[in-house]
């Protein structure tokens, strides 16, 4: 028996090495961190700082101004606004949430809201106001000053599309280097890569383009624009995980669905949008190219290109940041290649880390 057991205890260490179990180790935490992540930003949506403006004469706006702002846990943040065109030019500069038309000659005011810029928003907009006016004797009617597209019924079909590209993106990157190695063997192959990258990005980017708007019609706004922007997303999240693996091999795979998956999809503002999430994924959401994308495609959709500088230069840097991961990778790596083991145990002559 003992013999039986030792024998066991050796086949174990062969067919699972040191490095195997770190790595399932690692699965396991990343699979935790994902469950955490997803739980933790979607579980329980409250407002935080949700933009309303207020539009009242002069004698009103200051108490509706004051009562918004004593609503419990900061939920809202109001703002004096001169009158109607002013609080619709906001909405759609994507500047504020909301805005509350108060009525002097009625009982009924008026809310405005965007559909378009996070149903989940609209609705605690409406939630707020419903028993501010509740509480003051008077009825509020809602108003979509930019309602969602007829095939976008939930308003996610930006979200979506961008978890596509950058699902492409971190792909088509570990492909590469599972296919070719982790860290291309010079310059020359490592701009290759790139090369390669820059064309798949472009079709991806037109692709989902066309798929979500002309084929499936669940997205409007410019082809041009959008599939712009998802040739930016793929092409960022692409080089960051290339330069990932270059840096730490299998491992950079999964940093970057840490990254990208774990982090960046439920704090994206997809399903609720920034305001309704908790502190640390409103935090970071608006800095990973997953909530950029999303920010930038849906300004292009329903608010014709307004507030898109911010999204672009994100999208930007983390396409530079990667770019550069690389290249330093490449050009810090040993001249000789890494020696590798032939199947028969003997060691055989250096070979390229990647091509």
């Amino acid at each position: 028996m003992s013999g039986q057991g030792q024998g066991f205890v050796s086949e174990l260490k062969d067919a699972v090495s040191g490095r195997s179990a770190l790595l399932v180790v690692a699965v396991l935490l990343l699979q935790l961190g994902f469950i955490t992540s997803y739980v933790g930003a979607l579980h329980d949506p409250s407002p935080h700082q949700l933009s309303i403006g207020v539009v009242a004469p002069a004698a009103v706006q200051p108490k509706l101004i004051a009562a918004l702002d004593q609503v419990p846990d900061d939920a809202v943040k109001p703002s004096a606004v001169a009158d109607e065109s002013a609080a619709v030019a906001l909405i759609k500069d994507q500047r504020i949430y909301a805005a509350l038309l108060f009525d002097p000659a009625g009982t009924q005011d008026t809310l405005l809201v965007a559909e378009a810029r996070g149903a989940a928003a609209a609705t605690a907009a409406t939630t707020v106001v419903t028993a501010l006016e509740q509480a003051q004797g008077r009825t509020v009617a809602v108003r979509d000053v930019v309602p969602l597209a007829a095939g976008d019924a939930k308003g996610l079909s930006s979200f979506y599309l961008v978890v596509g590209w950058c699902v492409g993106g971190y792909l088509v990157a570990s492909i590469l280097g599972i296919s070719a190695g982790s860290r291309p063997a010079n310059v020359n192959r490592a701009l290759i890569r790139v090369g390669v990258l820059v064309l798949y990005s472009i079709a991806a980017g037109i692709g989902g383009t066309l798929i979500a708007g002309p084929v499936l019609h669940a997205l409007p706004g410019s082809v041009a624009g959008l599939s712009a922007v998802g040739s930016l997303v793929v092409f960022s999240v692409g080089l960051v995980t290339m330069a990932l693996q270059c840096w730490f091999d299998v491992v950079g795979i999964g940093l970057a669905v840490l990254l990208f998956v774990v982090l960046g999809n439920p704090s994206a503002g997809g399903v609720y949008p920034p305001p309704l999430l908790p502190p640390f994924w409103r935090a970071i959401g608006s800095w990973l190219p997953n909530g950029a994308g999303t920010e930038a495609a849906r300004s292009i959709a329903y608010f014709d290109a307004t507030n898109l500088t911010r999204p672009l230069l994100v999208l930007a840097a983390w396409a530079v940041l990667g770019f550069a991961g690389v290249m330093v990778a490449v050009a810090l790596a040993p001249r000789g290649g890494r020696p590798q083991v032939a199947p028969t145990g003997d060691r055989v002559t250096a070979a390229p880390t990647g091509a």
